[in-house]
């Protein structure tokens, strides 16, 4: 079912392979379940053919998921309903701690308070975090822009924590657990809700508040590798003389394509009272006329294009979608980096690679919640069966 829209029994029944009676019987199950509404009775549109179809919607009242996202400048907690939708969230601009149950402490209790003043059902709960997560034991193995040491548990602190606020799930347990990389979890958000709808091989390459990350999703799945760890993007060298990288390396992505950098590179002062993201965003859109801020642009545009069309010729990607200031940095002068890719590349030359902008504000929320919201579009009679 499409969890982003409202499609009618007859799409339900088509994309299920089964029976009208089946379909209704299925869109009732998940009626009763707080899922959905059926409108029984919908407007007839004027030529149509037939007894209309029943209408599914999401219902707006019913059960969310905890998502979470820990940034480089501190977290941000929301309930998110299905499909996407952001029901509530709270930031918290701060210093992340180097102990990693500090931070998922604070953002679990955020959390906790919203499931509290909204009365909502929780399923689940997802957190994204700016770092490689192995699998299957949730550690974040190079958490390189926060202060966490290596191979931190996360998944477990995760899951203790949401024992301890007492965020349960509809068997009074708590709340199962699921951890992703940030750009991981934004490129499968994008891909079921944004900028990736329909693609069958997405690339999204994007900053956070500092770094780069990339992803792949393959036929609606996120490609992750053999235990979690591919596409790390950052860390494809696109100046060999640039500068050193936390990873050993020099030139890489993460450190000549970052909010940082470009900051750096225009002469500003990234200042306390912004996020480095937010001064980027504003600097290329109000300053670009700036020849300072163009040149620093311009710049970025060149070394990204050139890790780009790196990845178009190892991966042949359908699709690219950019996030963070990446997009901002497309947004400014697209010409240019479409130019870079088309000439660097093999594949890019025919024009056949679409570079476009991520849609989705809060993505890697949204992907940290479909990471919850999965067991429940998987079989939701087994989790909310105990409701």
């Amino acid at each position: 079912m499409h969890t982003g829209r409202a499609p009618t029994r007859a799409v339900l029944t088509a994309e299920l392979g089964v029976t009208r009676a089946t379909a209704g019987a299925v869109a009732a199950e998940l009626e009763s379940l707080g899922l959905i509404r059926v409108d029984t009775k919908p407007t007839v549109v004027s030529g149509a053919q037939g007894r209309p179809s029943h209408r599914l919607t999401i219902d707006p009242d019913g059960p969310v998921v905890l998502a979470a996202q820990v940034h480089a400048d501190g977290f941000r907690a929301a309930l998110v309903g299905l499909g996407g939708h952001i029901v509530a969230t709270t930031p918290a601009c701060m210093t992340v701690p180097a102990d990693p149950a500090h931070i998922l402490g604070l953002v679990v209790e955020a959390g906790a308070e919203l499931l509290k003043s909204t009365g909502r059902l929780c399923l689940g709960a997802g957190l994204a975090v700016p770092s490689a997560v192995a699998e299957p034991d949730g550690l974040a193995l190079n958490p390189l822009h926060l202060a966490w040491p290596a191979g931190a548990p996360v998944e477990r602190i995760f899951a203790e924590q949401l024992a301890v606020y007492g965020v349960v799930g509809p068997d009074g347990h708590p709340a199962a657990s699921f951890v992703g990389n940030d750009v991981n979890v934004a490129a499968l958000a994008e891909h079921r809700h944004g900028a990736g709808l329909g693609a069958q091989h997405l690339l999204v390459v994007a900053t956070g508040h500092r770094g780069v990350g990339g992803a792949l999703v393959v036929n609606g799945r996120l490609y992750t590798g053999s235990s979690g760890l591919a596409l790390e993007v950052g860390h494809l060298t696109v100046n060999p003389a640039g500068r050193p990288c936390h990873c050993g390396s020099r030139g890489c992505l993460d450190v000549e394509v970052d909010p940082l950098v470009f900051l750096q590179e225009c002469g500003r002062d990234p200042g306390p009272e912004v996020s480095l993201l937010d001064d980027c965003a504003r600097l290329l859109r109000e300053e670009y006329h700036d020849s300072v801020v163009r040149g620093a642009a311009e710049a970025l545009i060149d070394r990204l294009g050139l890790g780009l069309a790196g990845l178009v010729n190892v991966l042949n990607p359908d699709r690219i979608a950019l996030g963070g200031l990446h997009r901002f940095l497309f947004e400014a002068d697209p010409e240019r980096l479409r130019a870079v890719v088309a000439d660097r590349s093999l594949w890019g030359r025919s024009g056949s690679v679409p570079i476009l902008s991520c849609t989705l504000d809060h993505n890697s929320l949204v992907g940290a919640a479909e990471l919850a919201w999965q067991p429940v579009l998987d079989d939701p009679l087994e989790v909310l069966g105990a409701c």
